[in-house]
């Protein structure tokens, strides 16, 4: 076993929050409850804070949010029972992806029986509740577990495919005390790389395209400087799924941006002969408008092996780190004999920011004054709104990866503003922006006063259709009767400010970017309120 240092006597929860802040822990979310006490008391002597959110699904999405845009793990702690169970929604999000959240809870004791006794927020089987929406669930069974438990939940999240974990602790070994010696984090594994003979192969299919397209998925994070050298040196265009978005600066020449679901982009799949796909499952999530036809020839790069075969079956899987790859891809390709029209390039930019503005027309007033101020190192937030997948994610111009968090795949509602939250608290001068739908914000509106507890400069834009506006147009193009969809909204503003917060009503949309640079400037959280006017909102209003 690899240790450090002496042993001394120390409580479960002291074991927790050293192994903790020895892997670079500074920030945790969660909610004290009467079983995680012992963790709470240990937090203060380790240099860790713990930013209390409302409900433990807000702190499950604000750790979501931290890990997104750092690239570090989210950590949060909540108590026994119902405290696990709020926050496995968030989980399945983090899995679905691939967010690296590690969720510590407090079990039932080692000799609680197995047919349960009515102990407080008892769960019999909380482990195997929680297995469902991780990667790894594991309760540890001694006080010499701990340490070494949370050292392997680091090495896994940090290698290949991140996903989240569960942790859980037996209440009776929190209080505890043991001499248990300390377990250093693991070393980083080496990134791992394709064999030559596969660089070589996949290197001469590109050489020899006539027409290239490069599709970057949320695996392409850490290689970004990789993604844009391969694709200048091919000449070739690159779109993103929308974890992917911001992996090319949005403003390069090269980059069509993100919003698959719109027509142009499996038209221009079809239209290739070969594509490039770096870090992306290519899930029916992204394109769910129309699914393309592949090309016979697909060079796939991905650090999961199952990621490699999902969806689409590539001609040349390249199993290895995507910055790693992708350097050694591009040491492999010969000079381009001739280069690329920037006439055509330009062209092919500008039909798909047309679509794009086309598909974001609703919102594209305020888009454009949004567009207008946001810095480069900007982070959105957004909710799974009809205003971020078919406004935002199209419209708003992004400059550098994990610039966009957005809950796709699971799909779930209600997780822009907490992962807005956690984004923050990551990087407290990075500006930071929450795009919210009305129906989504009800979900999670307490959090408000949580980040006006921080302190947070954080513009909340919430877009008001008039409740469930996406389902009430299904519901309609079904020729169904349509119902349970029309909320009543309330006043967003005065809810703000009634925790805490500034609030403001939007009559002109084009003012939206001059409001949110004063917000980014505010002593706390901005809500501002627009009234989108949709099929949705009209279909709903009248």
């Amino acid at each position: 076993m690899n240790t450090t240092g002496q042993p001394q006597e120390r409580t479960g929860g002291e074991l927790l929050m050293a192994a903790l802040a020895a892997h670079g822990v500074d920030t945790v979310f969660g909610i004290p409850g009467t079983h995680n006490l012992g963790i709470f008391a240990a937090m203060g002597g380790h240099g860790i804070r713990n930013v209390t959110t409302r409900h433990e699904q807000g702190a499950g999405y604000a750790a979501d949010g931290y890990a997104r845009s750092s690239g570090r793990v989210g950590v949060v702690v909540t108590t026994t029972g119902p405290g696990a169970t709020n926050a496995a929604t968030a989980l399945g999000q983090a899995y679905s992806d691939s967010v690296p959240v590690l969720l510590i809870a407090p079990g039932v004791p080692r000799d609680h029986p197995s047919d349960g006794d009515g102990l407080l927020h008892e769960q019999v089987d909380q482990r195997g509740t929680l297995a469902g929406v991780v990667r790894q669930s594991h309760r540890v069974q001694s006080l010499a577990e701990i340490p070494t438990a949370v050292a392997r939940a680091f090495a896994r999240m940090g290698h290949g495919r991140a996903r989240p974990e569960y942790l859980e602790i037996p209440l009776d070994l929190i209080d505890e005390r043991g001499a248990v010696p300390d377990v250093a984090p693991l070393p980083p594994a080496a990134p791992g790389v394709p064999a030559e003979a596969e660089i070589g192969s996949a290197a001469r299919a590109l050489a020899g395209a006539e027409r290239i397209l490069i599709i970057a998925g949320g695996g392409a994070a850490g290689a970004a400087e990789q993604v844009a050298a391969v694709a200048e040196h091919l000449g070739a265009p690159v779109i993103t799924s929308t974890n992917g978005k911001g992996t090319l600066p949005e403003d390069h020449p090269l980059a069509l941006g993100a919003g698959m679901q719109i027509e142009a982009f499996p038209e221009l799949v079809e239209s290739v002969d070969t594509v490039l796909a770096i870090g992306t499952e290519l899930a029916s999530a992204d394109w769910f408008g129309r699914y393309p036809q592949f090309p016979r020839t697909v060079v796939r790069i991905d650090a999961d092996p199952t990621g490699l075969l999902t969806n689409v079956a590539p001609s040349h899987p390249l199993l290895g780190d995507a910055a790693e790859t992708l350097r050694l891809l591009l040491e492999a390709l010969p000079e381009k004999d001739r280069a690329a029209d920037p006439r055509a390039g330009a062209e092919l930019k500008k039909r798909f920011v047309q679509a794009q503005e086309n598909s974001a027309e609703t919102w594209m007033e305020s888009f454009r004054s949004l567009n207008e101020v946001l810095p480069d190192d900007a982070v959105i937030a957004a909710d799974n709104a009809m205003s971020a997948y078919n406004g935002a994610v199209p419209a708003v111009r992004l400059c550098r990866p994990r610039s966009f968090l957005f809950p796709t795949g699971f799909g779930t509602l209600g997780y822009g503003l907490p992962a807005g939250i956690g984004a923050k608290l990551a990087a407290p001068e990075t500006p930071v922006v929450v795009l919210q739908g009305d129906g989504g914000l009800m979900f999670v509106i307490s959090e408000l006063a949580a980040a006006a507890e921080a302190r947070l400069a954080l513009p909340v834009i919430v877009y008001d259709n008039g409740g469930y506006g996406e389902i009430r147009n299904e519901m309609a193009d079904r020729g169904d009767p349509v119902h349970s969809v029309a909320l009543s909204s309330p006043d967003f503003p005065a809810m703000a400010e009634a925790m805490g917060c500034h609030g403001v009503h939007l009559n002109e949309p084009g003012e939206l970017g001059q409001t949110v640079l004063q917000a980014l400037e505010a002593d706390r959280p901005t809500v501002i309120h627009v009234i989108e006017h949709s099929r949705a909102a009209t279909g709903m209003r009248g």
